[in-house]
């Protein structure tokens, strides 16, 4: 019996020992995990003026572009001035051919040749006519002068008995029918004379509408040879020997260099306090230029709006179209305001997490931090944290089931 009691009270010991021990363990705190000091970003919380920016990548594209469009139809025969080229608005950089085209043009030559002649022939003719019916109305008009002078000189010797009375009674018919025929002769002349402008203006109309056609024809052959159109550079020349165009085709590209904007992409949660002529910095890499804001794109493209800078002043040396550009707006300058670097996590007037170090110690607290504004590389700090607080601003989520780490 005495066995057996020892045997229970050793059980029962261990149980008690075991439920003890249990107990004890599920209060201890989880172990703080230690960190390498040099693998996070420590910043200190700072109290003074911030600027505001926004930052993207873009490229520099000239302002003036053009892009030289086919006239004809044609085959390209001949490329005489390649991408890259320095070129005046007169510089011929390819030639075509149309056959087609190039008889038309004769056509149309001809058929203005035939229309000016018509028009020569018609105005001689005009002047014909009116020379022939001057010398009529004025045979006319002589011979009714004549029929009055013999039926006034009748009239008096029919007074005195002298002449017989039909002799008397003809010369007056004939001398009122001349007076007749001299009015209308009249009237004809004045017809054929305001009716050879009139005339020559129809006709000239029709010349005129060949000539239009012909000098269309003149030029669409001229247009044969392709002129760069502007001072500048030619960029590209999307066709080959050979090739055949129809009206429309782009066939080259030129712009000028010496005037370039910047496009820069900025990211859409970014962009919506971007405005017009804020100042812009441009790193080509080989400088760095300020420039102004002068568009903002209304739509958004993969994730960003588009914003165009102009320049303020010259270029840097090396800067081309296509050069790839580091943009930076300044949005506004905040005079006295508490901010810290931009953390790896959180966004502008967001209530974040951050490891705060604890004065005096190398371990960092878990602390409740409201964000303000945002810049490239800072943010404001609205509540959580006083300046001269130091904080982790990298990556923490390998932490977030704990609320203190050690740095090592």
């Amino acid at each position: 019996k005495q066995k057996r009691r020892r045997r229970i009270l050793f059980a029962s010991g261990g149980v008690l020992a075991l439920i003890v021990i249990t107990v004890a363990l599920s209060h201890l705190k989880p172990a703080v995990p230690s960190v390498d000091r040099s693998t996070v970003w420590v910043d200190t919380v700072k109290r003074g003026p911030m600027v505001r920016e926004v930052r993207g990548l873009g490229t520099l594209v000239p302002e003036e572009i053009r892009w030289i469009p086919a006239n004809t139809e044609g085959r390209v025969e001949k490329i005489v001035v390649r991408p890259g080229t320095q070129v005046k608005a007169d510089t011929v950089i390819l030639e075509l051919s149309s056959p087609e085209l190039e008889q038309a043009a004769h056509d149309a030559e001809s058929k203005l040749k035939a229309a000016e002649a018509e028009f020569t022939t018609l105005q001689a003719k005009l002047q014909r006519d009116l020379l022939d019916q001057e010398s009529n109305t004025a045979r006319v008009h002589s011979e009714y002068q004549q029929a009055r002078i013999e039926s006034d000189m009748n009239e008096q010797l029919k007074k005195n008995g002298l002449v017989a009375e039909l002799q008397y009674k003809t010369a007056q018919v004939k001398a009122a029918e001349l007076s007749n025929r001299d009015a209308i002769e009249q009237k004809r002349l004045n017809f054929a004379r305001d009716s050879i402008e009139p005339q020559l203006a129809s006709k000239q109309a029709e010349v005129d509408q060949v000539k239009a056609a012909a000098q269309l024809k003149l030029d669409q052959v001229e247009a044969l040879h392709v002129k760069a159109g502007m001072n500048g550079v030619l960029q590209q020349m999307p066709v080959d020997v050979g090739q055949r165009v129809k009206i429309g085709d782009n066939l080259a590209r030129v712009a000028d260099p010496t005037k370039l904007k910047a496009e820069i992409k900025i990211a859409e949660t970014q962009a919506k306090d971007i405005q017009i002529g804020e100042k812009t910095t441009i790193d080509t890499r080989n400088g760095v230029v300020t420039r102004h804001v002068t568009r903002v794109d209304p739509a958004v493209e993969q994730g960003t709006v588009k914003v165009d800078a102009q320049s303020d002043g010259e270029i840097p040396r090396g800067a081309r179209p296509d050069l790839t550009i580091d943009g930076t707006i300044e949005l506004e300058r905040l005079d006295d305001v508490i901010y810290v670097g931009r953390p790896a996590f959180g966004q502008e007037n967001n209530t974040v997490s951050i490891f705060k170090l604890v004065s005096g110690s190398s371990e960092a607290v878990r602390t409740p931090v409201k964000l303000g504004r945002s810049s490239v590389n800072s943010i404001e700090i609205i509540n959580g944290l006083q300046p001269g607080d130091q904080v982790i601003l990298s990556d923490t989520s390998a932490w977030d089931a704990h609320e203190r780490i050690r740095l090592n």
